[in-house]
Order: structure tokens, then sequence, then C-alpha cells
């Protein structure tokens, strides 16, 4: 698990009089100029392949807003609108050089709405994140230059100095919040001796300052201090029944497990994780005194001796509360024994379903919706690939998430670009992809780092007392299917295998078409489980390019109007 930050700062929003209200939509904000007149909203979809942005700037006139490769206008993407007195104006243009830009003949960006109120336009539009056309230009997890430009009239009179560039990252944007009554706190491992085994869990549970309000984390940052040891940290939250600090073996008698309540986590190749203005990890008040575990994972490769470790988690709270609690859920695959992979396969998938059907059994609260905005996918070694299937009333509707080449070294909390719903009675499949070549024997489900994991950790809000939603296959019915008298026999059966591609096929099959205990867990450590079988997953994503399809004015324009567009969009 890892980290990517994405937090709009209220207060620099609110400073600057463009008001409170947050759409969970357009998650991502970015002032284009220096004078903050021109603000730039926006949220995505990878999966779809779309991207709405909504472009406010306090004029009464026309507004220019495009993408560039090096700042100016040669071979920009280009939309322009407005409302003029004969209604609104809006335009899907490119420019080839110091000429006019032309209309394109495909018209792929999407008006979805245009509004002058108080001195101030918003044009909200949508477009592919993919190039619909060779005029249009093609959004990536690279920065991309922006282009603005804006008149005080819809005459185009002469714009002056309001126009500008600004590079951003649209799809991996990253800004760090500035909030004057920020606050911190570390919890970290205190010198630590990393034992000479490749891999350690180790616990920490320690108290955090005394704060008496509530407060909301809004930013965890990683601090590391052995870049080569330290693989994942998982910070939980405990009951009022954990009274004492102490440390341990993670899961052994030496450290309580009523910590199962997970509030923050960081994994290797991750940097900082933010969350948005609208949601916060509640902190202090009531539960003031309240300690926490912080779990270590240590994966020293080398074996190597003596080595020591201060590492931990820098915990950002503020006392400005954002609208909604937010809160991390475990779903997939659940992490017990018996879950066993055969060696020799490329492409070997395992499933783990979460039914929030069960939600309203195990809480006091009423259940209400998930509105996710982020998600961390967890494999091991072996895992190449992760998705997050979305299904209601039996049928698929999205994928939540998904990662056609997961990296083990890379792992990220990765933004969905905008808000997505799990209402109250839909399934959530995770399925895994492994690939066990390079192996001689079976893989177990486990923690070590040569187990494997098949695990989506959902970001979310509001804030339920749930820690995981999780399925494991019934193991009788398995064994039954695979006319094995009891557990003896069976991992028996699974060692002597002669695994090939048909036998491994089959044993994939066998897994998916068992029943499956599915249940969801709450942070008292109640279970509600029934039994349910895995839904067909489709694989494939079928996306088609925006098209303005908006009943729009388009005024007269002449040559003269054309070209102060393109000098307005210009840099010098």
């Amino acid at each position: 698990m890892g980290a990517v930050s994405f937090l709009l700062p209220l207060a620099l929003a609110l400073s600057c009089g463009w008001g409170a209200e947050v759409d969970p939509t357009l998650p991502f904000l970015e002032f284009l100029d220096p004078g903050n007149s021109v603000q730039l909203r926006w949220g995505f979809d990878q999966l779809n392949d779309s991207i709405v942005f909504e472009l406010s700037v306090k004029t009464t006139g026309w507004v220019g807003f495009g993408f560039s490769h090096n700042g100016g206008m040669t071979g920009a993407d280009i939309v322009t609108g407005g409302v003029g007195p004969n209604g609104v104006y809006f335009t899907d243009r490119h420019s080839v050089g110091n000429s006019l830009p032309l209309e394109d003949e495909q018209q792929d960006y999407g008006l979805l709405s245009l509004t002058e109120t108080d001195g101030q336009t918003v044009m909200k539009f949508q477009r592919s994140i993919s190039a619909c056309d060779e005029n249009d230009y093609p959004i990536t997890v690279m920065a991309v230059k922006l282009i603005y430009a804006y008149g005080k009239t819809d005459d185009f009179t002469y714009h002056g100095s309001q126009r500008g560039t600004k590079e951003v990252n649209l799809l991996k944007f990253m800004p760090k919040a500035s909030l004057p009554d920020s606050r911190y706190f570390d919890l970290t491992m205190t010198n630590f001796t990393v034992p000479a085994q490749e891999t350690t869990y180790h616990c920490k549970i320690m108290r955090i300052p005394a704060l008496d309000q509530k407060y909301h984390i809004y930013r965890v940052e990683p601090l590391i201090e052995n870049v080569d040891l330290v693989h994942h940290m998982v910070l939980h939250h405990c009951p009022p029944t954990v009274t004492s600090p102490k440390e341990g073996p993670c899961f052994s008698d030496q450290i309580q497990t009523d910590c199962i309540q997970i509030v923050a986590a960081w994994g290797v190749g991750g940097g900082a994780f933010e969350l948005p203005e609208i949601a916060g990890i509640p902190v202090g008040g009531k539960e003031m005194n309240v300690l926490y575990r912080l779990e270590m994972h240590y994966n020293n490769q080398n074996q190597a001796s003596g080595r020591v470790d201060n590492s931990g988690l820098r915990i950002f709270y503020t006392a400005q509360l954002r609208q909604h609690d937010a809160a991390v859920l475990m779903t997939g695959l659940a992490v017990i024994p018996g879950y066993a992979m055969p060696p020799n396969a490329k492409d070997f998938l395992t499933y783990g379903l979460c039914d929030t059907s069960l939600i309203q059994k195990v809480i006091p609260e009423p259940a209400q919706d998930l509105e996710v905005f982020s998600v961390s996918l967890h494999t091991h070694l072996a895992g190449r690939k992760v998705r997050v299937g979305h299904f209601r009333n039996g049928t698929q509707i999205d994928f939540l998430s998904k990662d056609e080449n997961y990296n083990f070294e890379f792992q990220q909390i990765t933004n969905l670009g905008k808000t997505k719903t799990v209402q109250l009675g839909d399934k959530l499949l995770v399925q895994c992809t492994y690939n066990t070549e390079d192996r001689a024997g079976l893989t177990w489900g486990g923690f070590s780092t040569t187990d494997e994991m098949c695990l989506a950790f959902l970001f979310y809000y509001p804030a339920m007392s749930l820690t995981s939603c999780v399925s494991f296959p019934d193991t009788q019915a398995l064994r039954r299917e695979m006319r094995a008298a009891n557990e003896d026999e069976w991992k028996k059966l699974m060692m002597t295998k002669s695994w090939d591609k048909k036998s491994v096929k089959a044993y994939e099959q066998t897994l998916m078409k068992v029943q499956q205990y599915t249940g969801v867990v709450n942070i008292a450590n109640n279970i509600s489980v029934h039994m349910d079988l895995i839904p067909e997953l489709n694989t494939t994503t079928t996306v088609s390019c925006t098209r303005n399809k908006v009943d729009i004015l388009r005024p007269a324009v002449g040559l003269v109007l054309l070209l102060w567009i393109l000098a307005s969009l210009s840099l010098p």
C-alpha cells in the first residue's frame, strides 16, 4: 500500500471568495493566474476515458482555455465560450500556428453548463482523456501546459495582461495544503533492531498527544529511515479497551489484536497522502487518550543483522472540520490460512467478494452509501493485475478501480478522479492475477512477502464503524469438489499434483464456482456472514469519445475576432 496525495486547501478557497461548496465529482482545484481570478476545477474517470472541467473566471466577457505542448498557440487544443447578448457560445478549436484558430470538424468537447452571475463566468465541459481526433491534445499522466485568456466584454476588446499558462499534472495532481492552524505528531519506531530474517511484522502501540477537541487528519507523510527495509506501514486505531502502550511481534499474544480499525497506510514506492477537502479522518475529542497501533512490515531480503530503524508516520491535523468523517474499508480475499495457489501458472485468478448488504447487520448506527474517493490495491510478489468490479442488482455496472500493470515495488493510494458511490446492497469483486511460473511449490495466502494477498483498501465517507468486507472459499466444499476426504488429504493432493496449464485452469475454475463465506466485520471485531457465489467479471471496458450534443448559439464571428482569440491565448 502506498500513497498519492490530493487535497484542495479549504482555507485558500474561502479566503479567495470562491465559496465553500464542494462538488465531489470535481475534487481538484488549481488557480491558473497569480491573482486568483482564473480557477480550474476538474474530476476524471480514467476507466471510462472521461474528464470534466469547470473554468471559473472573474469576468463577464469571453473565456478561453486550452492545452499546449510549449505554452503557446502552435498545436494548441482550444475551447472558447461565454454568455453574450444573444445567448451562449461554445466552440472546440485548434491552432496551426500564427493564424486564426480553426473550428474542429469534430466537436469533441461537450458543454455541460455555461453561466454568468455576479461578475463571474463559469464554463463546465467534458471531453475524453484520450485524443478523439488529430486536433485533440491527449491527456496523460505527464504534466501539461494549460493556457487561458479572457476578456472584459463579449466584444473581444484587447485583453491586456489577462492571459497566461500554467503547467499542471491533471491525472496525478499532488497539491499540498497550507492550513493556518495545521499541526502534526509523529508515530514511529524507536531504535528497533530489525531481525536478520526476510519478513518481520513488528507492532508498536503508542499514545498520541492529548487533543481536547475533535480534529480532522488531512495529511499523512512517511518518515522512512531505511528505504531498503521498510516495505509498508499500517496505522490502526485502538478501542478504549486497550489502555497501555507496548510493542512486539504483530499477530502474537504479546500485542493485542483489538486494534483493527485502519486509519492510515503507506507502501513502498509511495509518498504523502492527503484527503480531499470534503472529508477528514477524526482524531481527538472524547477519545483524546486513545492509543494507536503502528504495524511495520520489514522486508530484509539480504537478512542483514544489526540494522536499526526509526521509521513511521507524520500525522497532520486541523481544527477546520470538513463536511464528512472519512474511513478506510478493507475488501477482497480474507487473509486466513487454507488458501493455496499452484506453481507454473502464467495468469492464475483469485477472487474476494464484498457484499454491502451485510453492513447494517454489524454496525449500531444507520448504514449509508459509501462515497469512495481513493483506493489502494495490494498483492505481494506474484501479483500482476488487480481489478475491482462494481455490481448492482446482479449486474456489473463499472470498475471501481483496476491496475493492469501491478508493481509490487510501487504501491500507492490512487485517487479515483471523482467520488464513486457504492450503494448499500452493491457488491464489489476484487480479482487478482498472479504469475507463479518461477515457483516450484505452492504459494499460500498469508503475511510473508513470498505468501500472497488479494486486497483493495477503500477510502470513503461518511465513516462507519467498519473494518473489512471480505470473503473466503468454503474449504469443505472445495475439498468435496477435489475429492479429498479431509484437510490433510487435500494438502497432500495439492503438493503432489502435476501442475500444468490444464490442471491450473481446472483448479482456478473450481475455486470460483464453490460457495464463498462472505462477511463484514465491525471495529469491535463482530462479524456477519452469509454464503454467496462469485459473479462473472467482465474485464473489458467500452468507452467512446465525447461529442458536443448541446444546442448552443454560435454568433457570427469575423476574421478580426478569430485573430484576436489567437493573440489572446498566445504568450509573448
